[in-house]
């Protein structure tokens, strides 16, 4: 995740990261360019339409279909938004969970006993450390698809690596109260944060595996190239080769807000814009070792 100053705003205006959409959409941008020169000369040149032929009436279209498509991306980013935010709660709520069990261990456990506080603290951190892991591993991606995908080696579902890092821990809580180091009533004393890992690691598996839906992305793209593409046709009998760059900035308008959705709606990937998980993780592990030290 990039970290920035919001008042910044010369360096926003004038500084170019890598994962500007302006550099994203570079060839797309040329792309409308040399097709919005071609229609203007096509028509201006060859066709010799006058700004009273019916053709300049096509900009009514583009009116019209404005608020439509204004407002599916509207939603579009919101909804891609809401995804991001969800998933930085989640792992929020796990900083918390983690660091509250560690607390709560910290006082059921005698101050001498080493061998149990050494195992706490190791392994509340590996739950982050592998959710991570599993999150960013582009089998959880699929795991829901019905086809196979034979192109990822070892393609294997049966093994859910958060699953057993939360088993080993409560086998070891469940033997801490069969040999009586703590009681019934301290073993419910902590359940809520251990349920939580799972309730959490679901949510994210939630987000990553259940994309926006198939034909609603396909019909955003699809909308937007074909608003963009008939743009020139329009006006170029009214802006003439004005029309280059208004088409330009239109496009780059357009297709900038899908390619921000595409980006923020799986929060758990290895892009610029996506959650720390990996200095979550490591502020976690940072915290229980103070709490169990």
């Amino acid at each position: 995740m990039i970290s920035y100053n919001p008042k910044d705003w010369l360096r926003f205006i004038f500084q170019f990261h890598k994962t500007d959409t302006v550099l994203q959409l570079l060839p797309l941008i040329l792309g409308m360019g040399v097709f919005s020169w071609a229609i203007v000369y096509i028509e201006i040149n060859y066709l010799q339409l006058s700004s009273t032929s019916y053709a300049k009436n096509i900009t009514v279209m583009h009116s019209l279909l404005g608020f439509a498509i204004s407002m599916l991306l509207v939603f579009r980013t919101n909804t891609a938004y809401d995804r991001w935010w969800e998933g930085r709660k989640l792992w929020g709520a796990l900083v918390n969970n983690s660091r509250n069990l560690a607390l709560k261990m910290n006082s059921l456990l005698a101050h001498d006993d080493e061998k149990n506080r050494s195992f706490f603290k190791k392994i509340i951190p590996l739950f982050a450390v592998e959710l991570k892991n599993h999150l960013q591993n582009e089998k959880t991606r699929l795991a829901l698809d019905a086809q196979p995908h034979p192109e990822i080696t070892g393609f294997d579902t049966s093994k859910h690596i958060p699953n057993q890092v939360v088993a080993v821990l409560l086998n070891k809580i469940h033997l801490l109260k069969r040999d009586r180091v703590i009681t019934e009533f301290e073993l419910l004393y902590i359940n809520n944060e251990l349920q939580s890992f799972m309730d959490i690691c679901g949510a994210c598996e939630r987000i990553k595996n259940t994309p926006i839906p198939y034909s609603y992305s396909a019909f955003i793209k699809k909308f937007i190239f074909l608003y963009i593409i008939t743009l020139p046709l329009g006006f170029a009998l009214t802006l003439g080769y004005f029309t280059i760059p208004a088409t330009l900035f239109i496009s780059y308008v357009l297709a900038s807000l899908e390619l921000i959705a595409e980006e923020i709606e799986d929060p758990f990937g290895n892009d610029d814009n996506d959650l720390p998980m990996e200095r979550i993780a490591t502020n976690i592990s940072k915290n229980v070792h103070d709490i169990l030290a």
